[in-house]
């Protein structure tokens, strides 16, 4: 058997498992999650469906299931059923649903496996119904009750065993580091060159996400370069590092909190001023928007996205790019939770500016862009991967149509997902981080 069937396999032997105390439990958890604001939102759906052109799912197979009022309406019937007077007693006239086991499955496939929670059918909706958030404390209902793709919920719990979701051994970490830092001396020329390990008090704390030092090292020599090249004051952590927040795909606040403790752990025991945040989405809408509610406790330091920082120093005079060392047609694709759902729209656009000689926008793009469908958490969930591909026909179809040779993407999820796409509908394209782009750009004096 496959690990794919495998995993499959798995996950339908725990709904198969799930007890009626378990599906109270759910019911519970998910009632908690929704303030006065919510629940109403789960009454306001008038099924006008304007959100259907909206989700990169539906418009792929075109299949009712995908519809997003079709997801929203798997919670709205269970929230008539269970926590409204007509449902309980009048459930056929209401649209209200029996949470069973069958629900359950229900819930699973179309709330995990048909979305990535990128928020394009809330901006769409024509009542301004958070449904991407809806759709999320319903995966907390079902995380509370240890119903999560199995590999989606190994991704958390690496995270949460190890210190990374990749669960790098901290003597790795360093080495690479150390390697890095070797490579960064080469090429800027300077035996003093530094990618700064636990410097304490230093301006800048620079979070990475772990598939960098795993699988994308270059992201970080480029990232060191840029800030060399500046004169910051930086430095990186040997211990909690993560950008990245799984919890928040699972649904699992107690496990996203966690998570992003160990950035303000980091933050505490190195004293710096600013939490800088790698090219990762839904690490910065984690850290910089969700954190301080998980916490229960505002930052007392800033959080910002290594784009914001970058984009600075170009204002600044503080570092200098050669456009021309970037011939090549490049277009650029936003990541969902950092453009739509956390605000970092121009930043990328102005250093791709000063950084590429030939810059295509992909149409539609900014916080109206489609998602690249590997959000949410869906590249560690292999039981829905072919619906991934199929989804990421969209993504694909915008790319095409710019003419670029390369794409860049300013989150590592969205990397993934667009080298993935790149061979399954033979794009001839190359994906690239924005700082990689700019650190080719730039000017050592």
């Amino acid at each position: 058997m496959s690990e794919k069937a495998l995993k499959k396999d798995l996950l339908e032997e725990k709904i198969k498992q799930v007890k009626p105390e378990d599906l109270v439990k759910a019911l519970q958890v998910f009632r908690d999650k929704l303030s006065q604001e919510y629940a109403a939102y789960l009454n306001s759906c008038v099924h006008c469906g304007l959100c259907a052109d909206s989700c990169h799912y539906f418009l792929a197979d075109k299949d009712v299931q995908s519809l997003p009022a079709y997801k929203l309406n798997l919670a709205q019937g269970i929230f008539k059923k269970y926590f409204s007077f007509v449902g309980k007693n009048i459930p056929g006239w209401t649209g209200a649903k029996e949470f069973n086991q069958a629900m359950v499955k229900e819930w699973v496939d179309s709330l995990f496996g048909r979305c990535t929670m990128c928020g394009r059918c809330s901006l769409n909706c024509s009542l301004g119904i958070n449904i991407h958030l809806l759709i999320r404390k319903a995966r907390s209902a079902l995380a509370s009750i240890g119903v999560v793709p199995p590999g989606l919920q190994s991704t958390v719990d690496t995270a949460l065993e190890k210190g990374n979701n990749m669960g790098i051994p901290r003597k790795d970490w360093i080495e690479t580091v150390e390697w890095l830092e070797e490579e960064l001396q080469d090429e800027v020329g300077d035996k003093q060159a530094r990618l700064p390990m636990d410097k304490k008090g230093a301006r800048i704390f620079y979070a990475i996400n772990p598939r960098e030092p795993m699988f994308f090292p270059l992201s970080i020599l480029a990232v060191g370069k840029i800030l060399y090249a500046a004169g910051e004051s930086w430095t990186l952590s040997s211990d909690n590092y993560d950008v990245t927040n799984y919890g928040y795909f699972a649904g699992n606040d107690e496990a996203a909190a966690t998570m992003s403790r160990r950035l303000v752990q980091s933050m505490e025991k190195l004293g710096c001023k600013t939490l800088v945040l790698a090219e990762c989405g839904h690490g910065f809408s984690s850290a910089r928007w969700e954190a301080p509610e998980w916490l229960n406790k505002k930052h007392d330091f800033e959080v910002k996205s290594i784009l914001e920082i970058v984009a600075d120093y170009i204002r600044q005079g503080r570092i200098k790019l050669d456009p021309s060392r970037n011939s090549e047609p490049v277009t650029l694709h936003d990541p969902c939770n950092q453009v739509r759902l956390g605000g970092i729209v121009e930043e990328q656009r102005f250093t791709l500016k000063h950084a590429v000689s030939h810059f295509i926008e992909m149409k539609p793009n900014r916080e109206k862009n489609f998602c690249c469908g590997g959000g949410g958490g869906q590249l560690a969930m292999t039981r829905f991967s072919q619906k991934r591909l199929q989804v990421g026909q969209i993504k694909a179809d915008q790319i095409r149509k710019t003419g670029a040779k390369i794409v860049a993407a300013p989150c590592h999820n969205c990397i993934d997902q667009l080298m993935e796409l790149n061979k399954h509908y033979k794009l001839g394209v190359e994906a690239m981080t924005i700082c990689e782009i700019a650190a080719v750009a730039l000017i050592i004096n």
